[in-house]
């Protein structure tokens, strides 16, 4: 994720987006003194900076938005703020870099200027610009009549009385006084110097002129201190001085991904010629931008490439432990000891009507989701439809809309903008689709995979300027999802009727059923098969097939690692037929490891085919070694049926024996 101010652009509410840059806490305003004879050219020569508020909206509320609640300017205005920009002559204007970069690939209309008549100015070309020192220099489009102008004073003077003009919290310019206090090096490798003062300034001031004690233009208001209440410009002559026709970028920016804690720091170093419009100017700044982090991203995989997951001493213990089944997905991260293992916060549930439900979670900054379809859900449509998963996911909540005190459930996110297929490193199919958020300028990204019983999902809610970041981080995330296929015979049936759901994993897994007769699974590692009489076979028994990571022959593989099968799916009765895969431990893991793996190979308790009773459940179970092993295989699989109650020893063999008969191991 960058970590840059320029990758978290966005609007969450009435207050802009530059609330990310000035936090909330700001001191009352002293009144300005300046000569009431300024103000007119003050007031000509400062503007609004604005964007169009959507005109349509694509989602479905669960009642009429209460907007009658909202302040009669915020709900009469067609308009956003999001900064201020000032006049300095001859047809040319200033603001802040921030505040024309809230305008990439926005939701709202194009960033213009609006004077205090409410006349708006398009933006016309963009002629000087400088990431590093957050300014830009450009031209409207029909500039109002008159060129007002500010005067420029360069060489203002230190502890002297300085105005900040501003269009603070998006409700007018005004004019706010205070003291011109220090000037402080700014920060990366002091190329110049901030501007330190006073007076107060709030969200939406950035890109607004600092005046001295004259009404002259002294600075750029920018920014506001962390830790204190002082706020920083940036000095006219910085503006005045720098190139014109280019645009510089300049910046220290991070990358990182959740998956452990290494940075990958850089320095975008890059220019393009000016002057351009302001559609050129987007589209070749997200060029160069996008394809500086594509490097990064590049840089910092390359750099862990060594211990990346399956990779590294880390990966071992994940590797060669038992299968974990969970419906719920989780996602493989790197802990500070530098072992990798299973993340994911405790999941919300939601029950759905039909015995569909929606687990909710989350891993680092990605929401993580299951969707069980419920009964009766036609399977082709659940899967085609991204509109119809996204509307069972709303029935939630979890999509909301805030208006003034209120908030108001979003039932409907209507059809994606976008739908693509992506297959991560393991040739596991994600249908990406991306859904608008206009009110919020935000999208909704998710990655699901279809599995038997329904999907999971990564999600994220982004800004448009951030879409290609998400995307390059997701969909390196998608190939850490650790995640079970499961789902009653009946779910199962629609999932395997259409290959361009499955892994390429199925290709080499056949799963077939009769139902009262038969069901067999054979993959190119194991097979076998059972008869009705072991436990019946039926549309609601609960297939669980145990995808994991491991080595096949020194190379990372995604495979089944545990076939289990319940008598229903409630499995009430914990009936259930299981056959699982098992791996010698490299020495010097786990204890616990070498002990199983040591008693498996020996055939001991409880591997010794011998039915014991357990808490209410009659259990045993078998080791099957491979059709050509050596004296020491490497790979074991082990069968196991389980039922309730206390059964007869020689009836729990016999069913041992019936699912055992055909079983072959061809791995070895």
């Amino acid at each position: 994720m960058r970590t840059w101010c320029d990758g978290a652009i966005r609007r969450l509410g009435r207050i802009s987006v530059l609330a990310l840059l000035w936090g909330l806490g700001v001191p009352a305003a002293h009144a300005a003194t300046l000569d009431p004879s300024a103000l007119p050219q003050i007031e000509a020569a400062t503007f609004e900076v604005v964007q169009a508020k959507p005109t349509s909206d694509t989602l479905t509320y669960e009642k009429p938005l209460p907007l009658d609640l909202l302040p009669y300017q915020e709900r009469t205005d067609k308009y956003h703020s999001i900064g201020t920009a000032f006049a300095i002559g001859h047809g040319r204007y200033v603001t802040a870099g921030h505040v024309l970069l809230a305008g990439r690939d926005s939701l709202w209309g194009a960033p213009a200027l609006r004077d205090a008549k409410g006349n708006v100015y398009p933006i016309g070309k963009i002629e000087k610009f400088d990431l590093r020192r957050d300014f830009v220099v450009f031209t409207l489009a029909s500039p109002p009549a008159g060129d007002a102008a500010l005067a420029i004073d360069t060489k203002p003077t230190l502890n002297t009385v300085v105005y900040a003009v501003g269009n603070a919290l998006g409700t007018g310019v005004v004019i706010r006084d205070g003291l011109y206090t220090s000037d402080t090096p700014e920060e990366q490798d002091g190329a110049w110097k901030w501007m330190r003062f006073s007076a107060a300034a709030s969200p939406g001031n950035s890109g607004g002129p600092l005046l001295d004690k004259d009404g002259k233009v002294i600075g750029v208001v920018l920014m506001k201190s962390a830790n204190e209440n002082l706020n920083y410009a940036l000095p006219i002559r910085e503006v005045l001085g720098a190139p014109d026709g280019k645009a510089v970028m300049d910046a220290r920016i991070d990358y990182r991904l959740d998956l452990f804690d290494t940075v990958q720091n850089g320095e975008l170093k890059n220019q393009f010629a000016l002057p351009a419009s302001l559609a050129d100017f987007y589209r070749d700044y997200q060029t160069r931008f996008d394809a500086y982090e594509d490097g990064l991203q590049k840089a910092l995989l390359d750099r862990e490439a060594a211990n990346l997951f399956p990779n590294g001493a880390g990966s071992a213990r994940l590797l060669h432990q038992q299968t974990i089944i969970n419906g719920f997905p989780s996602l493989i991260v790197r802990g500070s000891d530098g072992e990798w293992g299973h993340s994911s916060t405790q999941p919300r549930y939601f029950t759905l009507d039909g015995n569909g439900y929606v687990r909710i979670g989350a891993a680092g900054h990605n929401g993580l989701i299951q969707i069980r379809r419920p009964d009766g859900a036609d399977a082709a449509k659940f899967y085609g439809d991204a509109k119809a998963r996204m509307d069972l996911l709303a029935r939630t909540g979890l999509f909301q809309r805030e208006v003034a005190s209120e908030k108001v459930k979003i039932t409907s996110l209507g059809k994606p903008i976008s739908e693509s297929t992506w297959l991560d490193r393991w040739q596991r199919p994600w249908h990406v689709a991306i859904w608008p958020l206009p009110y919020a300028n935000a999208l909704v990204v998710t990655y699901s995979l279809p599995v038997p019983d329904g999907s999971i999902m990564l999600m994220r809610f982004v800004p448009p300027s951030g879409l290609h970041d998400s995307r390059l981080d997701l969909d390196e995330l998608s190939s850490f999802v650790y995640a079970s296929y499961e789902g009653t015979l009946a779910q199962w049936k629609g999932f395997l009727a259409d290959p361009k759901l499955q892994p390429a994993a199925f290709r080499n897994i056949h799963i077939d059923y009769d139902y009262g007769q038969r069901f067999s699974y054979a993959s190119q590692r194991v097979a076998f098969a059972y008869p009705s009489s072991v436990q019946p076979v039926k549309p609601d028994n609960l297939l669980q097939l145990g995808f994991r990571f491991f080595l096949d022959g020194g190379k990372p593989v995604w495979d089944v690692g545990d076939v289990e099968i319940w008598k229903n799916n409630t499995s009430d009765d914990h009936n259930n037929v299981n056959v699982q895969r098992n791996i010698a431990p490299p020495s010097g893991l786990d204890d616990d490891m070498s002990s199983r793996w040591k008693k498996l190979s020996e055939r001991q308790y409880p591997y010794n085919a011998v039915a014991r009773y357990e808490n209410d459940l009659m259990k045993i179970d078998a080791v099957v070694a491979p059709v050509a092993a050596g004296a020491s295989p490497r790979v074991l699989y082990t069968a196991f049926f389980g039922t309730a109650g206390n059964q007869p020893q020689a009836e729990m063999k016999d069913k041992l024996d019936l699912l055992t008969k055909d079983m072959r191991v061809m791995e070895h």
